[in-house]
């Protein structure tokens, strides 16, 4: 069995940005009309008023106070609530295959290796923009690798379900380097026309290479010690959306259960114990105590979830630099929001540092992936 590493990272993120400023504006004025259509309904109690957002509201429920996304202009148009994204011939590289491709080479030239080197890509992602054929096999043709490429979704956790699937690739020598990407253009199955959700999500691209321990030249490796995944089957968070959706009489209409939605409350309760849980034991069958952990690179959905499951953890609260968070800037970036803390806030620590990536979502589901600097 061979050792793992992670060896590169990168970031691919969009020119576009949205202040909450913006967003409460643009859902306040897509609000105020709604209510005014419905005015008689409303008043004659058949139907609720939709109720008006806040800068206030969503820093307080979240902890997000902007978010990159693909496109700006169709968000915050009252009369679109949704990203507007050219459509592309087949022929030409999708969308989700473009970001990818920017994040890919960045992780590359971090880890020092060509296509040449890479022996397989795994395309890990909340929403893929088709069925087939797979994206991962698109950026696999781009970047000129050979050898093999699959798509992947297991919802926020699929960046840490991928780099298990890589890693124990790598340890049964079925590969030696594996390239993971996770394009997530989030914006496009958000409901921006929802009070409660409609901040919540950004676009971004992550990319992660993996390869044997022995091969890493990268000025900032990880070996991975340990990795660990878990599933529990949930509702709370939903998306309808699919293939099957035309054969349904009235489900090719505008239906809120085709896009994101979840029960929020729910979620914090039952999620953030079930992380922690995982975390601990984890942490406990490797023989690692919380107290030796340096950092903690966490899934970045709500601040107070992670505040939490980090306090649960370590068993007080972290400092920020034991916990760093991205969402303040980058909002939830589903798969990609661990690996983009990992990325931003790893090369700092020395070596024989510990470390743990995890994330936890839709299914539920739940990763966690245990690392050490090697440089």
């Amino acid at each position: 069995m061979h050792k793992v590493a992670i060896t590169g990272t990168g970031i691919f993120t969009p020119q576009e940005t949205i202040t909450n400023a913006e967003l409460v504006a643009s859902y306040n004025d897509y609000a105020t009309r709604q209510n005014a259509a419905h005015a008689g309904e409303i008043e004659a109690g058949t139907r609720a008023a939709m109720p008006m957002s806040s800068e206030e509201f969503i820093v307080k429920a979240s902890g997000i106070e902007s978010r990159y996304v693909m496109d700006k202009a169709g968000i915050l148009d009252p009369e679109t609530m949704h990203p507007r994204l050219t459509e592309r011939a087949d022929e030409d590289i999708s969308i989700m295959a473009e970001i990818a491709l920017d994040a890919a080479k960045k992780a590359m030239d971090e880890a020092g290796l060509t296509a040449a080197d890479i022996d397989a890509v795994i395309c890990a992602a909340s929403n893929h923009e088709r069925a087939y054929p797979a994206i991962a096999i698109e950026v696999q043709e781009a970047l000129g690798i050979k050898g093999f490429a699959f798509d992947m979704n297991v919802a926020c956790s699929s960046a840490t379900f991928g780099i298990q699937a890589a890693a124990d690739m790598i340890r049964s020598g079925s590969a030696r380097a594996i390239l993971m990407v996770n394009p997530e253009i989030t914006s496009g199955h958000q409901e921006w026309r929802d009070r409660d959700c409609h901040f919540i999500f950004g676009d971004v691209c992550t990319a992660v290479i993996l390869q044997r321990l022995d091969d890493a030249t990268s000025k900032n490796a990880y070996e991975i010690l340990s990795t660990r995944c878990l599933t529990e089957f949930s509702n709370n968070i939903r998306n309808n959306n699919g293939f099957l959706r035309r054969t349904r009489e009235g489900h090719m209409e505008d239906r809120r259960d085709m896009q994101f939605r979840q029960e929020g409350r729910k979620v914090f309760k039952q999620v953030v114990p079930m992380v922690a849980e995982l975390m601990l034991n984890h942490l406990a069958d490797e023989g690692i105590a919380p107290k030796d952990l340096s950092r903690l690179w966490l899934h970045q959905a709500n601040k107070g979830m992670n505040d939490m499951i980090g306090a649960k953890v370590m068993g007080r609260e972290p400092t920020r630099d034991e916990q760093p968070n991205v969402l303040q800037e980058f909002a939830n970036t589903s798969s990609a929001g661990s690996i983009i803390a990992f990325s931003r806030h790893s090369a700092d620590l020395p070596a024989g540092s510990l470390g743990v990536i995890c994330s936890f979502g839709a299914g539920y589901s739940a990763g966690s992936v245990i690392v050490r600097k090697v440089a």
